[in-house]
């Protein structure tokens, strides 16, 4: 029988985290567009409304179904304005270990939106799921993703050399592949400090797993 997170959601002081629902195709498709997270990311470009939908009633929830993680959509409490995205992926149940990923919309950058919805996911993941590793990779020249990383307490264990391809701008506005080394963190249960809901001002992406 395989073995699946639940199908919850997750709060905070400021955030909802969900299910992504159709109401999330047109803010979604824009953030898939903005040229930080197109940098960053494997994310395919243009990011048209169509994939956005596909990704939203399909594939995002076979992530789960299927075990191999679970996608989370995060919202302002408030507005119910999407603020970005978190997706779980790798899960590996015998060692309770996975991997985490996220982005950022630009308009919620700076208001520490990213931390509190990662450290959201990592105390449910150790409290109620009984996870025993939490992984984070964020590119080398990222430093928006690194900083988050340490903000919320991971512990950088290493390298990946030449093991990522982000993007640059050309000349012509199109787009380049650059490889690039990728850093390791990781997040055990005896590493968290503090709690979800902290504001911690931050901005950025962390690499994601294909969005396709």
């Amino acid at each position: 029988m395989t073995r699946t997170f639940p199908d919850v959601s997750i709060s905070t002081d400021r955030l909802e985290l969900r299910p992504l629902e159709l109401a999330d195709v047109l803010p979604l498709t824009e953030m898939m567009n903005d040229e930080q997270i197109v940098a960053w990311t494997s994310v395919s470009h243009p990011y048209t409304a169509d994939r956005a939908r596909d990704w939203i009633t399909r594939r995002a929830p076979v992530e789960r179904t299927q075990g191999r993680g679970i996608v989370f959509a995060v919202s302002e409490f408030l507005t119910q304005r999407l603020v970005g995205v978190v997706t779980l992926f790798h899960t590996d149940w015998r060692t309770l270990s996975t991997e985490i990923a996220y982005i950022t919309a630009p308009w919620a950058r700076g208001e520490g939106y990213a931390s509190e919805s990662v450290l959201a996911v990592a105390d449910w993941l150790f409290r109620s799921q009984r996870f025993e590793r939490l992984e984070m990779r964020t590119a080398a020249d990222n430093t928006a993703a690194q900083q988050v990383a340490q903000k919320i307490g991971c512990i950088s264990e290493g390298v990946l050399r030449n093991a990522w391809i982000a993007r640059s701008r050309t000349e012509d506005g199109g787009w380049a592949d650059i490889r690039t080394d990728l850093i390791v963190w990781s997040l055990l249960p005896e590493d968290l400090d503090g709690g979800p809901g902290q504001h911690i001002d931050d901005s950025g992406y962390a690499t994601l797993p294909s969005w396709r």
